[in-house]
């Protein structure tokens, strides 16, 4: 896109250039009463396109910035929402193989009635009933 951009701005310099060439000619502007400029043409024709590219252009750029500085806090405000969306995951997903405190530890075999682990070192059993 910059190609095209700097293709058009040398065609316009040269097109400019082969004007001010045929048309180097004084001229004489009226500014008041007693007040006269007298200048060249091409000069006049650059102050008149200078008059009315400024405005425009200022007009643009301020459209731009304000534009740029939309998308840079939509881009803020989506990574602070990735992030706390983030944390909100890591948080309420328990880690494996955690009890609860509020819950006792229970031993299969002696206070569950279930029957118990022949290699468990809480084995009464095995160690002659002497636990």
């Amino acid at each position: 896109m910059k190609i095209l951009r700097t293709i058009f701005w040398m065609l316009a310099a040269i097109g400019f250039l082969v004007f001010a060439i045929f048309n180097w000619q004084p001229v004489e502007l009226t500014l008041w009463q007693n007040l006269v400029l007298e200048t060249k043409v091409p000069v006049l024709v650059l102050l008149a396109f200078i008059a009315g590219f400024l405005p425009m252009w200022a007009v643009h750029r301020s459209i731009v910035w304000g534009l740029q500085r939309r998308v840079r806090a939509l881009e803020a405000s989506l990574k602070n929402t990735a992030l706390a969306r983030e944390r909100e995951q890591q948080t309420a997903t328990p880690a494996p193989n955690v009890q609860p405190v509020d819950m006792p530890v229970e031993k299969p075999g002696i206070d569950g009635g279930g029957d118990a682990d022949p290699l468990s070192p809480s084995d009464p059993a095995r160690d002659g009933g002497n636990a």
